[in-house]
């Protein structure tokens, strides 16, 4: 990866719609090799798809939390990874180190949905103890993070 890609995926970052032309005026580079290049990107993993942002409060989901989860034993890790997986309201998962094992990023429409959510976590047998944070504002959140050029 060179400053080129560099460009091509910060011009991607801000508006991953942009045309391969768009994109070709904007780094200096011909159209065929700014789609090859981000082909190149695309084959070898770099770029692992294309998503939208979406503004989670007009969707009518107000309440983001962050729950700490410490297991009981590792045997469960699986199991745990597993339930995580299938909850539509955890939107992020982290395994991490320190007191807990793992921290969740979940986006409910409510408390009550928040407290689904945590009845669903706690209800697992593994879990040994959790503490919840309520989001009161996001200051950031960057979705793809490049270094420095």
């Amino acid at each position: 990866m060179d400053k080129l890609d560099m460009k091509i995926l910060n011009a991607l970052k801000k508006n991953a719609r942009l045309t391969s032309s768009a994109i070709s005026e904007e780094v200096g580079l011909s159209v065929s090799a700014v789609i090859e290049r981000i082909k190149k990107m695309e084959n070898t993993g770099l770029i692992k798809g294309y998503t939208i942002d979406i503004d989670q409060n007009k969707v009518g989901n107000s309440t983001v939390a962050l729950m700490d989860v410490s297991l009981k034993h590792p045997d469960y890790y699986g199991g745990f990874v597993e339930l995580v997986k299938k909850n539509n309201n955890i939107a992020a998962c982290y395994y991490q180190t320190g007191e807990f094992d793992f921290v969740l990023k979940i986006v409910t429409d409510s408390t009550e949905g928040l407290d689904d959510v945590y009845r669903d976590v706690k209800g697992f047998e593994g879990v040994e103890k959790t503490e919840t944070h309520i989001v009161l504002r996001t200051l950031k959140e960057e979705v793809a993070l490049l270094p420095e050029e």
